[in-house]
């Protein structure tokens, strides 16, 4: 007997369930697709069980978990919860994947860009917006792979909570953070920076022009706002690897791009085995894997 269809299973913590991981997942050939909004640590164990008692173990890598919603903190706690309700003991397990707001597939296509012009190891980043959802992680990429990362926040204070965050995942990791309240601060924040990632709010200016034409280390600019006006001035969301005034820029389109062959592969491994689990490492990974 063939196998059984694919069944993603949509938890996402807003009130309506995202349109745009729906398009996603028909489009990474998903053959069935339930989508539940609402979804909170309280309401998810009916929904697991509902995956893994359903089908025999030998027939559960054609069921799946994509955990989505504007919520990134909302989403990491429904995966825990999810986790808590598999029984893998008994190959009652299915594969997950979180990508609440975007914030993993995201990260992961700046970070491979960023990788394909620099030695992320030895490279010295500055990440702006970096308390939210994206920034957290795109710091977390970069400060695996070793290099020295400038934390960027309004508030100095919640730029050294993230670093206390993920040193308690990477002890070693080489973090600094700064205040950028204000564009008086901007040049002590990129200086001897070879790479900056903007990952701020929608259409808020984060790096203008005149301040980064005063580092004279930076090779790599990578923009993921892509409501104008961008949030590192000068570059234009199509982007993609263009040189402008000796800088190696990327545009929120250009890094989106990447961003959806991610997103789609990623789909499509959820359905190899019934124990994967995609998170921000899992995700970037598999970027590697992608021309």
């Amino acid at each position: 007997m063939s196998d059984k269809p694919t069944i993603l299973i949509q938890l996402d913590t807003d009130p309506l369930p995202s349109v745009f991981d729906r398009v996603v997942a028909v489009d990474a050939g998903v053959q069935h697709l339930f989508s539940y909004g609402g979804v909170t640590v309280q309401n998810v164990m009916p929904l697991v069980h509902g995956c893994i008692f359903t089908r025999g173990p030998k027939d559960l890598h054609r069921t799946a978990i994509f955990i989505g919603g504007s919520d990134v903190t909302a989403g990491e706690a429904v995966l825990a919860e999810v986790r808590k309700h598999l029984i893998p003991k008994y190959g009652l397990n299915v594969s997950v994947m979180l990508d609440s707001n975007g914030a993993n597939t995201t990260a992961a296509a700046a970070v491979r860009a960023a990788g394909r012009h620099l030695d992320l190891g030895a490279a010295s980043s500055l990440v702006l917006g970096a308390t939210g959802p994206v920034g957290q992680r795109v710091v977390r990429l970069l400060a695996k792979h070793g290099g020295h990362v400038r934390v960027g926040s309004r508030q100095k204070d919640r730029a050294e909570a993230i670093c206390a965050v993920i040193r308690s995942h990477f002890p070693n990791a080489k973090l600094e953070s700064v205040g950028v309240s204000s564009s008086t601060d901007g040049p002590a924040a990129l200086e001897g920076r070879s790479l900056v990632i903007a990952a701020g709010a929608a259409g808020t200016v984060l790096l203008p022009k005149k301040i980064r034409e005063t580092c004279k280390a930076l090779r790599v600019a990578i923009d993921l706002n892509g409501v104008p006006p961008v949030g590192i001035e000068g570059i234009d969301l199509n982007d993609k690897g263009t040189d402008r005034d000796n800088i190696i820029c990327y545009g929120a389109l250009g890094v989106g791009g990447t961003k959806m062959k991610i997103h789609k592969a990623a789909i499509a491994k959820l359905f190899v085995t019934n124990d994967s689990l995609f998170d921000v490492e899992e995700v970037y990974n598999l970027s590697l894997q992608l021309q």
